[in-house]
């Protein structure tokens, strides 16, 4: 595969708990990074939003800028008011030589609230997801006309989680709509990330990597932690350090021809997870997947 390797600053800073990682600076975040071996960073809230400014920032590490998750409201928005909301966003992105951007419905999300369960994140009926999927196809395909590949983050805590939700997604949607397979919020919501990877992919455009710490989980699980619960008990971990059986999920990748970001980002906290170390870690175990023969 011809692909290229990110990171997420949420190994240094977390995003929806920004007082976790409150004290790692973004020049720690990019320093660590570079120093790790990686090409690219994601967007954090420590990021600037101006070109003039993040361009000469990553420019200093010798790093590009991968995408950045946009946070959709299209279960209360028309097609027409998202796309004027992720203008600004679709701008920067533009202007920073990206191609590809992260949507998540967040509309009654739970994941941010440390407070809520993840029992209780929304869902939709059967005609609120296709209306809800043709608005996506829509905001897509003006995506696509800018230049952007509008790839779609599945999430705990959000409408689109499981497999069934994730499916019923791709179904719905036109191709201009292209799925983000995370591999640790698969496996947290019982998706196989390997069968997601077969099943879609022509339509995979993005890859986060994170694994999952396997007895964690079940505890996760078993008592309905909120999510934010569930990230600061060590449930995530960098590729290679967990359960998530990532010689499949390269095999499919690469009978699929993938070629894109491969991206580590896996919330840990980092006060208990050292940045640095997990940074290396994670890029030293996805080279290995990479290079590994492919499975029978």
């Amino acid at each position: 595969m011809s692909v290229s390797f990110g990171i997420n600053p949420i190994t240094w800073s977390n995003d929806d708990l920004q007082y976790v990682g409150a004290n790692f600076s973004l020049q720690d975040c990019l320093s660590d990074a570079a120093a790790a071996g990686y090409d690219g960073v994601e967007l954090g809230h420590k990021f600037p939003r101006n070109p003039a400014e993040l361009k000469p920032l990553l420019a200093a590490h010798e790093l590009s800028l991968v995408s950045g998750w946009y946070s959709g409201q299209l279960l209360k928005r028309s097609a027409s008011e998202e796309i004027k909301a992720m203008q600004k966003h679709a701008d920067l992105l533009r202007a920073m030589d990206c191609d590809v951007l992260i949507f998540a419905e967040v509309t009654g999300c739970v994941h941010s609230d440390k407070e809520i369960r993840l029992s209780r994140r929304p869902r939709m009926s059967v005609d609120v997801q296709r209306r809800f999927a043709d608005k996506l196809s829509e905001v897509a395909r003006f995506s696509a006309e800018n230049g952007l590949k509008l790839c779609y983050h599945h999430h705990m805590g959000t409408v689109v989680q499981s497999h069934e939700d994730i499916k019923a997604l791709m179904e719905a949607t036109s191709d201009d709509v292209y799925l983000l397979l995370d591999t640790g919020h698969a496996a947290f919501a019982n998706a196989n990330p390997t069968e997601l990877a077969n099943v879609y992919a022509d339509r995979i455009g993005h890859v986060h990597c994170k694994d999952v710490r396997a007895p964690l989980l079940r505890a996760c699980q078993n008592r309905d932690s909120s999510f934010l619960d569930a990230v600061l008990d060590g449930v995530f971990t960098v590729p290679g350090d967990g359960s998530v059986d990532y010689g499949s999920i390269f095999t499919a990748l690469r009978s699929a021809n993938y070629g894109g970001w491969i991206v580590v980002e896996a919330e840990q906290d980092p006060s208990v997870a050292a940045p640095a170390k997990y940074a290396r870690l994670g890029l030293e175990n996805l080279h290995s997947f990479i290079s590994a023969p492919k499975l029978p």
